[in-house]
């Protein structure tokens, strides 16, 4: 470690020294972090070598099951999901108990850990709606259902301010991690509107394909407008919509 003189200060880094400001001053220093190739053969580095492959898994399946669910994710505002997904991901691989450090896989984890994973952290299920509500996956069939039962809105749901209609909506998935493709369906409630009157009963089938050897996933959430000159407008870009995964069926 040295001191940097002169009237010019540096701070950054030039060649191997970084240049940085401490208490005591302007400091140098020589620049110890080990390159890409040292950490791509050096046997000190498998583990984090384990590590940075899994994690690049990992991010790749969440980007693969964000885009399988897109069409109710684009309702939905929260900058942080990718990453979010991508640690919850993490748990999944890590609990792959057949697969070697480094090898460790969605398919051979456990999908079930993504359960209740909320889209916005902003707005979660729970937070949002108190009414009871059953999500089921029939495998042999292919039939993703989630039903809400009938409920008064003003007493059971959370609704911003500003809103005066939502509607519930799904999606089932199917996903093949492998070869990053995948099969969904999803639907919508009519609207309802924020008050006292109740709803009507609401019961969602998406479709996959039947005996599916892949992971499936149930997606429901709540989507809130704003009834304006006979028209429907998307609340704040999403900010207060639900999406949550409310049931999985790994392979």
């Amino acid at each position: 470690m040295a001191r940097q003189k002169g009237l010019i200060r540096l701070q950054g880094t030039i060649g191997d020294i970084n240049y940085y400001r401490s208490k005591d001053g302007y400091m140098a220093r020589e620049n110890n972090r080990p390159n890409a190739q040292r950490i791509a053969t050096d046997p000190r580095f498998q583990r984090m070598r384990e590590n940075m492959e899994e994690f690049k898994r990992a991010g790749k399946a969440g980007k693969v099951l964000r885009i399988a669910v897109k069409s109710l994710l684009t309702t939905v505002k929260d900058s942080r999901v990718a990453a979010r997904l991508t640690a919850a991901m993490m748990k999944v691989i890590k609990a792959d108990a057949t697969s070697t450090r480094g090898q460790r896989n969605v398919i051979d984890g456990e999908a079930e850990l993504l359960r209740g994973f909320d889209f916005n952290a902003n707005a979660s299920m729970e937070g949002t709606l108190t009414a009871p509500f059953t999500a089921t996956i029939n495998r042999v069939t292919g039939e993703l259902t989630a039903t809400v039962p009938s409920f008064r809105p003003d007493e059971f749901l959370k609704s911003p301010t500003g809103a005066t209609h939502f509607k519930i909506v799904s999606l089932g998935a199917e996903i093949d991690f492998t070869n990053e493709t995948f099969v969904e369906d999803h639907n919508e409630s009519a609207m309802f509107p924020c008050n006292e009157t109740p709803t009507t009963a609401v019961s969602h089938v998406n479709q996959v394909p039947a005996n599916s050897t892949h992971p499936l996933f149930l997606l429901m959430g709540f989507q809130f407008y704003q009834l304006v000159a006979g028209k429907y407008y998307p609340l704040k870009a999403g900010a207060y919509n639900a999406l949550k995964l409310v049931e999985v069926s790994g392979v």
